[in-house]
């Protein structure tokens, strides 16, 4: 960011990016690319495919840059469009996982949990503590995943949560129970 532009809100930035200010979309993504990030990396526990989606999210949020509310937060404008770009890339995982990973009916059975133990063997017991909590975390159901890793995560309260999902803040308080009490099921295992 330019010294100008550190000391600029959110609503100021967009409102100079609409008028066309050079710079200013691009002072508004250094500021948010970092948390955008970390939220989409833990929705989607793959580093590569949550640098994708970050990159997707900031192009639709240019695209709807006139339909920004000023009176509302960027950051949390930024992570509903981003949790939309999860969704999206969750549909589109699913359709290709039940594609490209049915097998034939007559085939014989393989144990896919053995090659993901021997994979995981390999990395240092801290690498593997953190992978088992990624994945259980992508595995949670996305109406449990998304109030646990805004609140959790990204540090935002219940009702900022709740604002970005459309749902109350005793809503996001009872998933985020849930989802708790799944990760500490699947992690004791």
């Amino acid at each position: 960011m330019t010294g100008g532009d550190a000391g600029k809100s959110d609503a100021a930035l967009v409102s100079e990016a609409l008028a066309g200010g050079k710079g200013a979309f691009t002072a508004l993504v250094r500021r948010h690319q970092e948390p955008i990030y970390r939220f989409v990396r833990r929705y989607v526990g793959d580093a590569d495919e949550a640098y994708d989606l970050v990159q997707e999210t900031f192009v639709a949020a240019w695209e709807a840059l006139a339909r920004f509310d000023s009176a509302h937060s960027a950051g949390g404008w930024l992570r509903r469009i981003a949790l939309n770009k999860c969704r999206d890339w969750s549909r589109r995982r699913a359709v290709r996982h039940f594609f490209y990973r049915a097998r034939d009916i007559d085939a014989p059975a393989t144990n896919v949990a053995s090659e993901t133990t021997d994979q995981t063997a390999a990395l240092g017991e801290r690498e593997r503590v953190l992978a088992r909590l990624d994945a259980a975390i992508a595995a949670l159901p996305a109406s449990l995943k998304e109030p646990l890793i805004l609140t959790v995560f990204d540090g935002l309260s219940q009702q900022a949560a709740a604002a970005i999902l459309g749902i109350t803040a005793k809503a996001v308080e009872t998933r985020i129970y849930r989802a708790r009490q799944i990760l500490g099921r699947t992690l004791n295992d």
